[in-house]
């Protein structure tokens, strides 16, 4: 008996698998090769804040000491025992009397020497005399004129040795250290007593030789000392030539000290104030490199497309740093996923504020600079 090649099973299986055929084609008709493509990439997302610039002081920190603005040791300009002295810490006055020596036999040598000058005159003027009538010659006169000059020379020597026998003060200072006692005998030369003027006082601090071309006469300082008391001064003098051993150089700083309220000697903190700029102030985090090398940071533009600003490092603190080379206002990005790069759009959402930029301080920090070697105090 022939069987039968369609049953009712197998018509209703090739039913259902033509149905499905066609149903799955019906969603490819119509459909353009660009709906054929894969889909598109979503635009990368971002945070961004707004920042604002702000006048930076960029700052050189150095450390130093300071000195006095004279410091003389006193030496006696003759011989003879010290018979009187000012007490160590006394101020004085340019001129004033700081100590005597003994007389000793000055008195009877000047007594002498006043006593010759006027025999030597009586014989000059006679001897002019004589000359002028023709008794004797013009040679012997002026013999008798360099006669008188000698004396006259003599007794000024005997005069300015007197004088020196008492010790004067050679500017405004405080006597602060006396070297022999009254009652000692002073060899001319010897050393009596040191006198200082702290007013104006010097800080000495030493300067790279890569910063040197930022500091010049008559620039703003501040000077910290012990006690955390910080004074205004400015520079008054570069070194021309570096000095040989540290290839640094010395600069010293004017500091006004009316009342003598800053002893010399003690440690300083300098901080040299090259230039005030404007800066923003940001996470150390949102510097990077581009593919040149370049430090920077990303911002977003009016598009939403991504922009590289190249910076410089104005100053630093712990929280963050500043940094210069951006417009007044800019639209820094703060968070992105993945990397993102230069001229790429993106969407932008507002930073979460606990990732928001740091708050600038009230006083911009400063960068700290290796001062080399530090001059010492005498």
């Amino acid at each position: 008996m022939q069987r039968r090649a369609f049953t009712p099973a197998v018509l209703v299986f090739a039913a259902i698998v033509i149905l499905i055929v066609l149903w799955i084609g019906s969603g490819m008709i119509g459909r353009t090769p660009e709906q054929m493509a894969a889909p598109q990439s979503r635009v990368p997302v971002v945070a961004a804040s707004w920042s604002e610039a702000r006048s930076v002081d960029r700052t050189l920190f150095l450390y130093g000491a300071l000195q006095p603005r004279n410091s003389v040791i006193l030496r006696a300009r003759t011989e003879g025992q010290l018979q009187d002295i000012v007490a160590q810490g006394t101020r004085v006055h340019a001129g004033d009397a700081l100590g005597q020596l003994s007389m000793d036999d000055r008195p009877a040598r000047i007594a002498q020497a006043q006593a010759n000058l006027a025999s030597v005159q009586r014989n000059a003027e006679a001897s002019e005399q004589l000359a002028n009538r023709g008794v004797r010659s013009n040679l012997e006169a002026q013999a008798r004129q360099a006669e008188l000059e000698a004396a006259r020379a003599a007794l000024q020597a005997v005069e300015i040795d007197i004088e020196n026998t008492t010790l004067q003060a050679p500017f405004d200072g405080t006597v602060s250290r006396l070297i022999v006692e009254a009652g000692s005998f002073v060899a001319r030369g010897g050393e009596v007593l040191e006198i200082v003027n702290n007013d104006p006082l010097l800080a000495i601090v030493q300067v790279q030789q890569s910063e040197i071309a930022n500091v010049h006469p008559g620039m703003a300082a501040r000077v910290g000392v012990i006690g955390g008391k910080v004074h205004q001064g400015k520079v008054s003098f570069v070194a021309p030539v570096a000095d040989a051993a540290t290839r640094t150089f010395r600069v010293e700083i004017e500091i006004p000290n009316p009342d003598a309220a800053i002893p010399a000697g003690i440690s300083a903190e300098v901080t040299l104030i090259a230039e005030t700029v404007p800066a923003h102030y940001i996470s150390a985090s949102l510097v990077r490199l581009d593919q040149h090398g370049r430090t920077g940071v990303l911002a977003v533009g009016d598009d939403n497309r991504i922009l590289f600003h190249p910076v410089g490092f104005v100053a630093a603190d712990a929280a963050g740093v500043w940094v210069g080379g951006l417009d007044a206002r800019e639209h820094l990005v703060t968070i992105s996923h993945g990397a993102i790069a230069e001229g790429e759009e993106v969407e932008v959402r507002e930073t979460p504020p606990e990732f928001s930029l740091p708050e600038a301080p009230q006083a911009p920090g400063i960068i700290e600079v290796d001062a080399g070697p530090q001059e010492q105090a005498p």
